[in-house]
Parts: C-alpha cells; structure tokens; sequence
C-alpha cells in the first residue's frame, strides 16, 4: 500500500506533488547584502531536484530598522535581493516543488547593536529569563511599542511581502511560533500590556490580527498565506508559552477566523502529548480547525513521517533535510535512518559549505 507521504496534495490552486517539505530554518549567511551565501540558496534548488514537495526559505526579517535578530539575516526589500530569490523560485518550480517565504521579526529576541536602528523592540518591557547565547550576556530590556511602532512593524511586513511576491514565491508564511515579535504579543508570558493589546488572547491576538489583514492583499488569491505557530520559544524553552490546552484552542480559532490557507505547527517532537493530555500537538490543533496543517518536530524516517500525518496534511523536517541530500529518496525506499542532533545541524550557522 501506498503511503498518503507519496501522494499529492493541494492547497487552493497550489499543487504538491507529495507531502514532504523542508522546514525553514533560521540562517545567519547574509553578507552587508543580506542576501544568503549560494551554498545556502543552492541548498533550497537541491532539495527541490531531489523530490521534496515544499521548500521553505530560511526565516526573512521584515525591515531595516527593529527586525533583525542575529548577524547576517537575509531581507528581500530591494531589487537586487528580489532578483537573487526570484532565480530560486523558478529553479524549485522548474523541479516541481513549491516555494513558500517565511518572514518575521524578531522583536526582543535581539541585542544591542545588532539592528540598524540599534533599538530592541518587544510588546512589553520584559526580556528573556536567561542569557543570550550567541554574547553570553543578558538579553536588554526591550522597549514597549508605541502605536508608530506597531504601524512601522506592519509596513515592515507588508513591503517584505511585496518583494516575495515580485521574486515569484508560491507562498508567504507569517512566523508567529518560537518567541519571536508575533509570539510576543500571543503569550501572556511575554505580553504584559494593560491596553487593548494585553490581557485576554482576544486582545493579545490583535496585533497579528492587523498584520494578517494588512499581507493579505499584496498575497495574491493565487498564493498562499500561512502562519507558524508553536507552544516553545528559542529562549526560556522550559518554559510553557501559553497556559493550557484550551488557550492554545481559543488561539487556533482566532487564527481561523482570518482570511490565511494553513497552519504550520512546530514543535519538538511531534509524537509529544501536549498541555498534560494523552493527544499530541497536531491533534489538539486539529480540534479547533479545519484548514491544511504542516507539522514538523523528530520527523526523521518513513515511520515517524507517516505517524506525523494522521493528523496533519504535511510534514516539514530541518535536521534531516538539512543534513541527508537524498532524504526524500531514502523515505521512498524506507531505509533505516538516524536522528541527528542539533550539534550535527550547527552546520548551518558555520561557513562550512552545506552538502
């Protein structure tokens, strides 16, 4: 029989020829340009000609001033960007995959000096609990946004979109999962605003709410538009970002409530049961909605890509994608694959060609 991992699938009118996709991951290649070295960008054409279905870009910070996080982040704000990602996307398509965009900002999970700006921006004064890993000192005090910062973010996001959309992306991804900027404002962990951004998740969802329905229009009926969502941030990851199980359904509701085509799900560990239940992660999301669901976490060989879909439509893997060429194939014929570690993928923050 036939696994379902094998068989297309749609989304509107945006074919996949199997259920399997790379994850984005965040990089750190981009020179003064901000455009990734080419064994990165080769490394998306790659997996394309080798049989995976969805390509993602690493995650594209949305502006020139507060969005960046890390060093060498890519934009696709100007011309020459555009045309450097546009000849990715028609290279993918030509191998028949889709391409889909993420972009984010990174609001408190950034340091100083590493903005153009140098400022640090977050919905509430609050940094992480622990220690930046990449300085080895604490995180700084982010400041509260102001309603101009909120607009700026916003058009950040939109004029991001717009050179996706120019540089001929099947899809744009909304990344609000990991603790970043749009996560910020959804955990009450992060978001300790006392006006109509704070408090209830209706109110803390609102800010996503208006950056949705500002992308939406520059993201083409004929495109799709999806959201990242997780339970775990890059920073205080012992950490809970929101209380229970039912939250995380009050927010997958509001989520489909808005005019996007998919939820992409990350966690850990897909086969992981969630909030104290005997369910995992993809089938409390399942519950609350009805639209496509990408999951990824530990999906590593044939078995666990197959067990990832029973409650999902798509499977998305990092390490594995990153690390193994032939991954796709090796699924096909069910070889007996190992787990790699996330020390074997810090491989993709070095200047070590990837394979």
């Amino acid at each position: 029989m036939t696994s379902s991992l094998f068989s297309p699938f749609s989304i509107k009118k945006i074919q996949f020829k199997n259920r399997m996709g790379v994850a984005p991951m965040t990089r750190m290649s981009g020179a003064g340009d901000s455009i990734p070295r080419k064994d990165v960008l080769e490394f998306l054409v790659t997996r394309a000609r080798n049989g995976a279905g969805l390509v993602y870009t690493e995650a594209i910070v949305t502006d020139y001033e507060s969005a960046q996080g890390y060093p060498g982040q890519a934009r696709i704000l100007n011309q020459v960007q555009v045309d450097t990602w546009k000849g990715i996307t028609d290279r993918i398509r030509k191998h028949g995959a889709v391409s889909i965009c993420q972009v984010f900002h990174c609001g408190r999970m950034a340091y100083e000096g590493i903005n153009p700006a140098n400022r640090t921006i977050a919905p509430s004064p609050v940094a992480p609990s622990q220690d930046n890993p990449m300085t080895g000192k604490p995180y700084p005090v982010p400041e509260e946004m102001s309603r101009f910062d909120m607009d700026h973010v916003i058009n950040g996001f939109v004029e991001t979109a717009k050179g996706a959309m120019a540089a001929g992306f099947d899809g744009l991804e909304i990344h609000c999962a990991h603790g970043y900027l749009l996560n910020q404002f959804l955990s009450s962990y992060s978001n300790k605003r006392r006006d109509e951004y704070g408090g209830a998740m209706e109110n803390r969802f609102r800010f996503i709410r208006e950056v949705i329905d500002a992308v939406r229009p520059v993201v083409p009926d004929d495109r799709l538009l999806v959201v990242r969502i997780s339970n775990w941030g890059i920073a205080d990851m012992e950490v809970s970002l929101f209380e229970n199980r039912e939250e995380w359904l009050e927010m997958v509701r509001l989520f489909s409530q808005t005019p996007i085509d998919a939820i992409s799900v990350s966690t850990y560990d897909y086969s992981e049961k969630a909030f104290g239940t005997d369910q995992t992660m993809a089938a409390i999301t399942r519950e609350a909605t009805d639209l496509p669901l990408m999951i990824c976490g530990k999906i590593y060989d044939r078995k666990s890509a197959d067990q990832a879909l029973d409650h999902a439509d798509l499977v998305l893997s990092g390490k594995s994608m990153l690390l193994n060429p032939d991954w796709v194939t090796d699924l096909e014929a069910s070889r007996e694959l190992k787990v790699y570690s996330s020390e074997e993928a810090g491989i993709a923050y070095t200047e070590t060609p990837l394979p």
